[in-house]
């Protein structure tokens, strides 16, 4: 209940809202009660006397209520809704800037599958839980309330029945409202177990069907599947053995009230219509539970939500800025000190004090075996996460005291597994140029040899791109990610095995392009391919996330063996060095 005050915050800018629709319910509420004390009148006064005009008037009467009634509650509906909406909306909004700003271990913390949820079911659980309390709520109360208070001062002999009625049936509604919030916290988790599964799978649906494995991955998910099916089922049925306990306990309190009834209307102490009327309210008070207690499962289902958004928008970023960050301009000067870093923080470091110097303009190759930090190396200047041990520092002063802003502005990432966006080509490349040019697009498509198959497509960069780009070659992604990473001319350049999947060919006129445009960026060139880094000013040779050699391609031919061996290797596997 804590976590769902905190979000109260997201409610005061539509506040008006928030208050006209309950001020509405109070009037449609109010019509409700007033026309079984119309059929009474029309009952024992109008019928009694057999006086007509006194029926049609009352008659009138309540089709004015009625209307007054719709009135009210469409307006009610009207002005719940645009509350409930727009509270969802922003915190939506929020969930999303939030999730934006995680770092990896934030990420993982929460997992993709839960974030998933939070932004779509909790959210959606959240505007249902809100509109119910702004529109049911208000009349579930009142309606009790209001029926008990009319039954007090126009049926007070049959008020005894009440005594019965109401204890059984808050009672009831305690019960069924503490178990729910219990089974439906269940339900969010098992929740978050089919999204994580649908993500997965869909991802990996290439590797899926390549290694023939869809049937397995139906099994897997019949299993989270059928999970969710038994705690909904639980839930439900709970919940549903609500309203016969409820309607059972009223049909006992209509018997008493005409067994009562019976014995006053033959004393003359009461007239039928009082009874009827009495009934009426009986059932108003009934309906006036039930609808609470709709709104509060429902509002027992919103709570594990509550919880599990206010837990996202209140973590805190693993990543964040000093107090007065640098936000001096970047010439790209770089130097490694002493860095240590591990993903688990307490296992097996994946680098191990990792030292070198580069100044602004040079280029720097890394290579190594699978596994050797190559990766996690370049992640660290962008501070994607932080070392843990030593410093990394960037024109002189330490990455940490940049503005995150700054910093990474004047970065610019290719990976090797290029990420492109479902929108335009153009789109894609404005990621790393908001205000790039037409110009500068077909100058970055060119220096990554891509401008050649993209002019052969029907919309050129208007083209659209399918979601993960199914719709281009594994090279045509690889391209246009570094294009989108070239047109930012940024000071420090980082190719993560961009070419993996790009000809020798194409890769010369890429480096040449880049030697050429790129002059003045500090380049980090990942790669498992030699003629991709041969030319570098700087060779890093990472093992077990150590350097065991570093220097140019020549120095490194006559003085490592191990670098000697991957040159060969690799001439000798068809590989070809450019000169």
């Amino acid at each position: 209940m804590v976590a769902a005050l905190k979000l109260i915050k997201y409610l005061k800018p539509y506040k008006h809202f928030a208050i006209l629709a309950p001020l509405l319910m109070v009037l449609e509420v109010a019509m409700d009660l007033i026309q079984p004390t119309i059929i009474h009148k029309i009952i024992d006064e109008g019928i009694a006397n057999n006086d007509t005009s006194y029926i049609i008037m009352m008659f009138i009467a309540i089709l004015l209520c009625a209307f007054i009634g719709w009135l009210t509650g469409a307006g009610c509906g009207y002005y719940s809704s645009k509350a409930a909406v727009n509270f969802a909306t922003d915190i939506r909004a929020d969930l999303y800037e939030t999730i934006t700003y995680f770092s990896n271990s934030n990420k993982d913390k929460f997992t993709l599958g839960k974030l998933i949820t939070n932004l779509t079911n909790d959210v959606e659980m959240l505007q249902k839980a809100l509109i119910m309390l702004l529109k049911v709520f208000v009349r579930g109360p009142l309606m009790f309330i209001g029926a008990v208070i009319v039954v007090f001062f126009t049926a007070r002999e049959l008020f005894p029945v009440l005594f019965f009625v109401v204890p059984v049936l808050i009672i009831s509604l305690y019960v069924f409202i503490k178990l729910s919030i219990v089974l439906f916290r269940k339900v969010q988790e098992a929740m978050d177990q089919i999204n994580t599964r649908v993500q997965e799978n869909l991802a990996g649906i290439r590797v899926i069907k390549a290694f023939n494995r869809m049937a397995f991955q139906v099994k897997q998910f019949k299993v989270v599947n059928d999970r969710i099916t038994k705690r909904n089922m639980t839930a439900d049925q709970v919940v549903a053995a609500l309203m016969p306990i409820t309607q059972f306990v009223v049909n006992i309190g209509i018997v008493l009230a005409l067994m009562l009834g019976v014995v006053k209307v033959e004393a003359g102490t009461i007239e039928i219509g009082v009874i009827v009327a009495f009934i009426n309210y009986l059932m108003m008070i009934m309906n006036g539970l039930m609808s609470s207690s709709n709104v509060l499962i429902q509002i027992a289902r919103a709570i594990p939500s509550a919880e599990r958004v206010v837990d996202v928008l209140e973590e805190s970023p693993d990543i964040t800025n000093v107090k007065n960050p640098v936000t001096k301009e970047i010439k790209g000067d770089v130097k490694f000190e002493h860095v240590s870093f591990s993903y688990t923080k307490l296992g097996e470091p994946v680098l191990k004090d990792i030292s070198f110097e580069v100044k602004a303009g040079s280029t720097v190759g890394i290579i190594g075996m699978t596994g050797s930090g190559k990766s996690t190396l370049i992640k660290l200047l962008a501070r994607l996460m932080d070392v843990d041990e030593g410093t990394i520092y960037i024109d002189g002063i330490p990455i940490q005291q940049y503005n995150i802003e700054t910093l990474r502005n004047s970065l610019a990432f290719a990976l090797q597994k290029a990420t492109l966006f479902s929108t335009t080509i153009e789109e894609n490349l404005k990621y790393g140029k908001n205000d790039a040019s037409k110009k500068e697009i077909q100058e970055a498509l060119i220096a990554s040899n891509a401008f050649e198959f993209v002019e052969k497509l029907d919309y050129k960069e208007q083209h659209e791109l399918t979601q993960g780009a199914t719709n281009l070659s594994g090279g045509q992604k690889q391209r246009l990610a570094m294009s989108r990473a070239l047109i930012r001319k940024p000071k420090i350049l980082v190719l993560d095995d961009t070419t993996s999947a790009v000809d020798s060919i194409s890769e010369k006129i890429i480096q040449n392009n880049m030697k050429e445009n790129n002059s003045e960026s500090t380049k980090f060139i990942v790669s498992s391919k030699i003629s991709s880094i041969q030319h570098a000013d700087l060779i890093i040779v990472l093992e077990d996330g150590r350097i065991v050699a570093k220097g140019t391609h020549d120095e490194l031919l006559e003085t490592n063996i191990y670098y000697k061996e991957i040159v060969a290797t690799q001439v000798n596997n068809g590989g070809a060095i450019h000169e």
